[in-house]
């Protein structure tokens, strides 16, 4: 398999992602469970996948923007 392959193991979990920031506003600290997914599928095909071109595997996902909402309370 290629990196061009249009079966990338990890493009469910890249549009599992997309749909979750568009369903929470583009919260990234809302969404960090299918980040984990995301990261967890890279580690086992970070070679195959373009996906994970951008996902850092050495450790689990932390975010550090704030959740508008609870920063409203």
């Amino acid at each position: 398999m290629t990196k061009s392959d249009p079966s990338d193991p990890c493009k469910k979990f890249a549009c599992k992602l997309q749909q979750c920031l568009k369903d929470n506003v583009y919260q990234p600290s809302r969404c960090e469970k299918v980040l984990e997914e995301i990261r967890q599928c890279c580690i086992i095909h970070f070679a195959s996948s373009i996906v994970c071109d951008g996902i850092d595997i050495s450790k689990p996902y932390e975010h550090n923007t704030v959740d508008y909402r609870k920063a409203q309370k």
